[in-house]
């Protein structure tokens, strides 16, 4: 399965390597395939060269739950743009020699790494974490912390981007971080094609909460789902956390209550997220005036767009269209009665 969609992928793509060893979770195996690994007809053509490679010719997964046969040996390794580090729940037990050379012959000659889950006890282990940001699963973090003091250890977040090193806190969280990812190599249109494949959140920011603990309240709470789909159809309005409140018939505390249980995040910073999101996919749709991007997103002005859009991918507004401009995806959901003229459209040509 995923052999073959390496295989067929061709050349120039960015090469992603997924580095499977003894005990591995099939979990987060799955999460790679699914986000670097499938074809994507939805969006025409293929994003990255997806492999599999192990020590072994035979790996047993987790518990003995499967066995993976049939992937490439590691020096499938040396070839990787991204080499995604395998994440065992034994976090005590050594990794192989051979496992922990291979990442840092990875690192060495630039290749980005990514750590899902217990992959951060991987990469602290092969000595490429030293000095560095990650995070793991909250679980371990004290463990964490004893084995290797050396690394900035940030325990209560989803996700963290240290460059060309990026870790996620647990099994969920690698699909964040994967679709993070395709996000800042492909751009915000191609990873909401991605993630909608997935049915999955398009965007939950690395700096949400990994664990919320929460006692059972005393009566159901109502799901944010229909407000959230309620503001994203209103973005280039003037919405405010107060808006969302009244919507919601409920205090502005008790929806910030429900936005920090459900989503692990506040109501302004969600609304803020989906708006430098809407302006990302602007920008690729080909929008080159700042103002009517600031406008539509709802950001306000291209001063704010700029400071926000730097803030978010790194990137200043020309340097995000040099980027990712010009993103053309077919329509997932065709309409098949014949559009209207769009504003500013050129006119038909007389018959």
């Amino acid at each position: 399965m995923a052999q073959e969609s390496s295989q067929a992928a061709g050349a120039g793509l960015h090469r992603v390597v997924v580095l499977v060893d003894e005990n591995s979770n099939p979990f987060e195996l799955g999460c790679a395939t699914e986000v670097f690994g499938l074809r994507r007809p939805e969006i025409g053509r293929d994003l990255y060269a997806f492999t599999l490679c192990s020590p072994e010719p035979r790996t047993v997964l987790r518990d003995g739950f499967f066995t993976l046969t049939g992937v490439a040996d590691l020096t499938a390794a040396e070839r990787a743009d991204t080499l995604i580090v395998p994440n065992r729940p034994d976090i005590e037990t050594p990794r192989r020699p051979a496992v922990l050379e291979a990442i840092r012959r990875a690192h060495a000659r630039g290749a980005r790494l990514l750590g899902f889950c217990s992959g951060a006890f991987t990469l602290a282990e092969a000595g490429v974490l030293a000095g560095r940001r990650a995070t793991a699963h909250w679980q371990w973090a004290d463990r964490f912390r004893a084995r290797f003091p050396d690394v900035r250890l940030e325990p209560d977040v989803l996700f963290v981007d240290d460059g060309d090193i990026l870790t996620a806190a647990g099994s969920a969280a690698a699909l964040d971080l994967g679709l993070y990812v395709v996000h800042r190599d492909h751009g915000a249109e191609v990873a909401n094609a991605v993630s909608r494949r997935l049915v999955f959140a398009a965007h939950r920011d690395g700096g949400q909460r990994q664990f919320v603990e929460r006692p059972l309240p005393p009566v159901p709470q109502e799901s944010l789902a229909p407000l959230l789909a309620w503001a994203t159809q209103r973005l280039a309005e003037p919405l405010t956390v107060a808006d969302l409140a009244s919507r919601a018939a409920v205090s502005q505390a008790t929806l910030h209550r429900r936005f920090r249980a459900q989503l692990g995040t506040t109501p302004l910073a969600w609304l803020t997220g989906e708006r430098v999101t809407l302006a990302c996919r602007l920008i690729e749709r080909g929008e080159e005036r700042l103002d009517v991007v600031a406008r539509d997103s709802g950001l306000g002005t291209a001063a704010n767009l700029r400071a926000r859009l730097r803030r978010e991918t790194g990137l200043s507004p020309t340097a995000y269209r040099q980027r990712f401009g010009r993103v053309e995806l077919p329509d997932p959901d065709p309409d098949p009665a014949p559009a209207g003229p769009r504003t500013g459209a050129a006119p038909a040509p007389a018959p």
